[in-house]
């Protein structure tokens, strides 16, 4: 039997340890830098900056969620669901789609007008899955992401900027 529910910060060890779980999955072990100790700050802290389901299959853990507000400048308030990983072993019994679940229910809770996420172009059997739920994939979008150094550089480049 399946149970979703909410993380808590007990859970900690094992976000952290689905994270480098999803991390190897998605062939990028190297990738994973984030601590126990951000993980716990930024989701149970005064302000978090994301909420997280775990998913529980006779006890065990099968898998998780991650997710976090963003808003739309075309339609409102919306959720931003940035992981959903199911361990292997559990994968086939309706897991992933119960986590999905949950967390359309929270974006219908909230009044969000989308419920938006990435999949990888190589994750067919994903890509498949969420076509068959309805999600429709956005082929003329292409996601940016600036990290490191070039962050950097582009911050301090913007000492003549006022927010």
């Amino acid at each position: 039997m399946t149970t979703i529910r909410q993380a808590t910060p007990a859970d900690i060890p094992l976000m952290h340890s689905l994270v480098r779980a999803l991390a190897e999955y998605e062939r990028e072990p190297h990738s994973v830098k984030i601590t126990e100790e951000q993980l716990l700050r930024d989701g149970f802290g005064a302000n978090p900056y994301y909420e997280c389901l775990i998913a529980e299959e006779d006890g065990r853990p099968a898998g998780f969620a991650l997710y976090f507000p963003i808003y739309s400048t075309w339609e409102g308030p919306s959720l931003h669901l940035e992981d959903l990983f199911v361990q292997p072993e559990f994968r086939g019994r309706g897991t992933g789609k119960a986590l999905l679940q949950a967390v359309a229910a929270a974006a219908v809770r909230r009044g969000s007008a989308r419920l938006q996420w990435d999949v990888l172009d190589w994750n067919q059997p994903a890509i498949d899955f969420y076509h068959s739920i309805g999600a429709v994939m956005h082929g003329d979008w292409r996601r940016m992401r600036m990290t490191g150094e070039a962050l950097q550089a582009l911050a301090t480049n913007s000492d003549e900027v006022t927010a």
